[in-house]
């Protein structure tokens, strides 16, 4: 059902979009903001790259494995209630995150924030598409939305780099739970109730399939480095979380009420949209992985320092999400989307090609991260805005949990393989450097700061753990720039162009001829 018509008084309208807003932020800051503390936590929980990726990867894990389900259980049992719950969990999580003593402690208390945000995240966007029907309203709010999402996810590491500067890693957690109290407040006074109560119960076997595929695949590409990628038991998880997907798919097909009807990927708005924004987050989410150690480890930058230097990506995709937002409708879906891909894959391709030990900031890097920050901005909200209107507003939870599962997927799979890329071809680099012959190769290689700290003293060393840093990312950074490509290509053929209009659009113009229509009034 949709807000009740009290609601479009815009004084209201506003304040539901604040409390909207802020919640996003928090949930999105914190994808981001335990970037520059890595360095920290290595060393004062001495944790290597693998545990690193976990304390990242823990959290955007179980964002994507459960964010289908808690779309479709907050459109059944209730938007606001959802929200409050979601928020109030995250700020209790986020307080053991900043007690943690140990690795596994700290990627445990990662898991919980994790469930919680994804309560809150497709909840945040079901509750802005039901309260604005006029499209290009809707647009502009899910213009704004995008925009706080990618500004959440870029500020992070300068908030968090700022609170280094004067506390310990733990600050960076401690820092969240004031935000979440203060959506919680706004929430509930703010935020109306809705939901959808025809909304079927959950698919209990479609969710513990799922969570299994997406566990078993990170796990398999983390741990990869370190057994071998060639490894027994890198193949078997491979082999396994094919199994999964296949199995994964074999029921929701066979199930009465899907967690995710894979129908709808027939529809090529919906899947290339989908596509679009996970591969944007891949790399975004792999980008500020590595260039945060770069900045810190390599080029010696204090966190704050670090974190700053990436503002350049923050204030660029807000640029590009309300760009996105507002070319979209005009201009049409494929036009922007693909524009954004070319921008993000030019601009890693430009990294790779250009990045050392003194690469002029200002000259070079500040353009590079403007280029990539418009090309995320100019996808993520078309994109959104795509997948969202396959579907009826009073279904909006499940298409805004496929929308932000498709993001934190794209995230936990970027620090996962975009890490683990990164951590084979600097191990194997520093194996066969100088330090093969100090006996520490294997020691170095498991950990970037570690690498560094050995090599303080000594030049021969330094120079060698330099170039096996400098291989690492630029291997990875061009592996990134060739996916972003493949998608936009893929995009010319497979995005939407201005003629399509979702099922019961307001203007009453008439829908693209499509033949996969009938699947989106299925759902």
């Amino acid at each position: 059902m949709t807000i009740p018509d009290r609601q479009n008084d815009p004084r209201r309208k506003a304040g539901i979009l604040t409390a909207v807003y802020v919640a996003v932020l928090a949930i999105n800051l914190d994808v981001t903001i335990v970037n520059v503390a890595l360095p920290s936590i290595a060393t004062q929980l001495h944790a290597d790259t693998r545990g690193l990726q976990w304390v990242v990867d823990g959290y955007t894990l179980t964002f994507a494995a459960l964010v289908l389900a808690a779309g479709s259980l907050s459109d059944r049992y209730g938007r606001r209630p959802a929200l409050l719950i979601g928020l109030l969990g995250f700020a209790v999580t986020s307080g053991m995150g900043a007690l943690a003593t140990s690795t596994g402690s700290l990627v445990a208390a990662r898991f919980g924030m994790g469930v919680f945000a994804a309560l809150i995240f497709p909840t945040t966007l079901s509750i802005i598409t039901n309260t604005f029907s006029d499209r290009r309203q809707r647009a502009a709010a899910l213009g704004g939305w995008g925009a706080v999402v990618g500004v959440g996810v870029a500020a992070g590491p300068v908030t968090g780099g700022l609170l280094l500067e004067h506390f310990s890693w733990s600050s960076v957690f401690w820092a969240l739970i004031p935000l979440a109290l203060l959506a919680v407040v706004l929430g509930f006074f703010l935020v109306p109730e809705s939901r959808d109560p025809g909304v079927p119960p959950l698919d209990i076997r479609g969710l513990i399939t799922s969570t299994a595929l997406l566990g078993v695949l990170v796990y398999t590409i983390i741990e990869a480095p370190a057994r071998g990628w060639h490894s027994p038991a890198t193949l078997f998880g491979f082999v396994a979380a094919a199994a999964l997907t296949l199995a994964f798919v074999t029921i929701e097909q066979s199930a009465e009420h899907p967690m995710l009807d894979v129908r709808l990927f027939t529809d090529r708005r919906f899947s290339a949209a989908s596509a679009s924004v996970a591969v944007t987050f891949f790399a975004l989410s792999g980008f500020i992985f590595l260039i945060t150690q770069y900045f810190q480890v390599l080029r010696g930058f204090s966190p704050f320092s670090t974190g700053a230097r990436i503002l350049p990506v923050a204030g660029s995709i807000a640029i590009g999400s309300i760009a996105g937002g507002w070319l979209a409708p005009r201009i049409g879906t494929r036009a922007v989307v693909v524009s954004g891909l070319a921008s993000f894959g030019t601009a890693m391709a430009w990294i790779a090609g250009s990045i050392d030990t003194d690469t002029p900031y200002w000259a070079t890097i500040v353009a590079q991260m403007v280029l990539m920050g418009l090309g995320i901005g100019l996808v993520s909200t078309p994109a959104t805005e795509s997948i969202m209107l396959v579907l009826p507003p009073a279904r909006a939870g499940i298409g805004s949990a496929v929308n932000d599962a498709t993001r934190e997927l794209g995230a936990t799979l970027g620090v996962a393989i975009v890490g683990s890329l990164f951590s084979s071809i600097f191990s194997a680099r520093v194996a066969d450097s100088a330090f093969a012959a100090t006996g520490k190769a294997s020691e170095a290689g498991d950990s970037v700061p570690t690498a560094f700290g050995i090599a303080t003293a000594h030049p021969e060393l330094l120079v060698a753990v330099q170039h096996s840093f400098l291989g690492g990312i630029t291997t990875a950074c061009s592996v990134v720039a060739a996916l972003c490509y493949a998608a936009a290509a893929a995009g010319v053929f497979a995005l939407p162009g201005r003629r399509f209009q979702p099922p019961g659009d307001v203007t009453g113009a008439a829908h693209e001829p499509d033949s996969r229509a009938p699947v989106a009034q299925q759902v």
